[in-house]
């Protein structure tokens, strides 16, 4: 019995391991859900401290909580927001699909801390969830928590794999390969136009993110149990909104409508959907790199990307594409991750959502992976890589799909017949051209050069004179 304490709620006594600093409803979400050993993520336990911390002030400004309650609580959230706590938040991720289990989980651990220095009297429901619901907390701390977490880690993250991209574009801009469409030989481009592509992507995904981010500030703080408010100062939810973002480091609102933030989950699946769209867009580029990579003697032999690892147990000297082979991975996961967003914002019965611990473990979850991996895939794999020259321009040299230059000077058909000798012969199409096009050397060589040919036009040619 020394190992535990007593503690009770409004269903009775329970025993409560004697160094913990939750109390009697914190352990009985433990022993009712032990089911998958998954905890909620640590930024949604600082968007719960800081919303609790804003809370506190609030309600002493408004007259409704004595200034040292208040004072007590703001430091004691404020430690758990800064993660000093997290260890106090044993509760699984499958749990009672408001999260209350979580909410007070928070108001206990801060109820504690708050009395461990002045025996103040603080209580979890009374004055720590002054003013609150679970509904309208764990809604908060889902869209506080994905914001931060987008700004501080994802967009920075995003910016610097599209730097890196963008500066390996710019070296080179001058290197010409063999485009390819269908993964069969197409028209050239530059190395250069291919990593701007990336860089492309990438920075409209940003764009699609921060968009979302409007929707996202909007928050149901102040709703309390259904949207009404009950329990709640009318002036508490801008007070609220204001003070948070102060705390934050970062612009909230009060939703204008605060039944919507409490009965859906829309804002958190419309950033799942931009994430889900970003984990579309590093997955083509993963896969780019790995089909350039590929080889090195019998794939493509493009590049080469850093040797990181060995790659087989038994094939000596064997090296994979280990970092984009990550990169794909984590992007299968986010894409899984926003089909159960996705359901679980559909899942609610009039006013209140009822999976918003799944939701915030798969979107967070989501947004953490993202970021982890667009840094690793800039700084182990393209910030490094080196392009095999020779053979890019090799197999450039005997690309017959350069002859699409000459269909406006001696027609589709004719080049396609030349197209297909060059393919059947293995030989260069400009070979083929001299004898059949019936055009000069000087001619032939302006209209299928591959640099050229990289600026598109009609004539592509002459385009590099004019």
């Amino acid at each position: 019995m020394a190992d535990y304490r007593i503690e009770k709620d409004s269903m009775g006594e329970l025993r409560v391991p004697a160094a913990a600093l939750y109390g009697a409803q914190t352990q009985r979400a433990v022993q009712n859900f032990p089911i998958s050993g998954l905890r909620l993520p640590r930024a949604l336990i600082r968007a719960l401290g800081l919303i609790k911390a804003a809370m506190a002030d609030v309600n002493a400004d408004l007259g409704h909580l004595k200034p040292a309650l208040a004072k007590a609580i703001r430091k004691a959230a404020e430690r758990v927001a800064a993660g000093e706590f997290d260890a106090q938040f044993p509760i699984d991720v499958f749990q009672t699909g408001s999260g209350t289990s979580s909410n007070m989980n928070a108001n206990e651990v801060i109820a504690n801390l708050a009395n461990r220095e002045r025996k103040l009297g603080v209580h979890a429901n009374d004055h720590v969830n002054m003013g609150q619901s679970s509904n309208d907390v764990i809604p908060s701390a889902i869209q506080l928590a994905a914001l931060l977490q987008v700004r501080e880690e994802l967009l920075p993250a995003l910016k610097h794999l599209r730097g890196t991209i963008q500066r390996r574009a710019k070296s080179l801009a001058r290197v010409t390969k063999t485009g390819r469409t269908h993964l069969m030989d197409a028209m050239p481009l530059t190395f250069g136009q291919e990593f701007e592509a990336w860089a492309a992507q990438l920075a409209s995904a940003g764009e699609r993110i921060e968009d979302s981010l409007k929707r996202l500030r909007r928050l149901p703080l102040g709703g309390t149990a259904i949207g009404t408010g009950i329990n709640a100062d009318r002036r508490q939810a801008k007070r609220a909104a204001k003070r948070l973002s102060e705390l934050a480091g970062t612009r909230l609102e009060s939703a204008a409508n605060l039944f919507e933030g409490i009965a859906s989950q829309d804002a958190a699946v419309e950033l799942s959907g931009q994430l889900n769209t970003l984990a579309c867009a590093l997955m083509k580029i993963a896969n780019d790199l790995r089909w350039m990579n590929s080889g090195p003697l019998a794939g493509l032999g493009e590049i080469e990307l850093p040797a990181l690892q060995p790659g087989s147990s038994i094939m000596p000297g064997k090296v994979n594409p280990v970092i984009p082979e990550a990169v794909a991975m984590v992007c299968a996961q986010v894409m899984g991750s926003h089909v159960t967003v996705t359901i679980a914002g559909q899942s609610g019965s009039f006013q209140l959502n009822v999976m918003l611990p799944l939701v915030a473990h798969n979107l967070l979850q989501a947004i953490g992976l993202l970021a982890n991996a667009a840094r690793q895939l800039a700084d182990a794999a393209i910030a490094g890589l080196r392009v095999r020259a020779d053979r890019v321009q090799a197999a450039l040299a005997r690309n017959p799909i350069l002859v699409t230059a000459l269909n406006p000077v001696v027609g589709y058909e004719a080049a396609a017949a030349m197209a297909k000798q060059a393919y059947k012969e293995g030989r260069p199409i400009l070979d083929v051209a001299r004898e059949r096009s019936g055009l000069s050397e000087a001619e032939l060589e302006r209209l299928l050069d591959p640099v050229a040919l990289t600026r598109g036009g009609i004539g592509a040619g002459s385009a590099a004179g004019g």
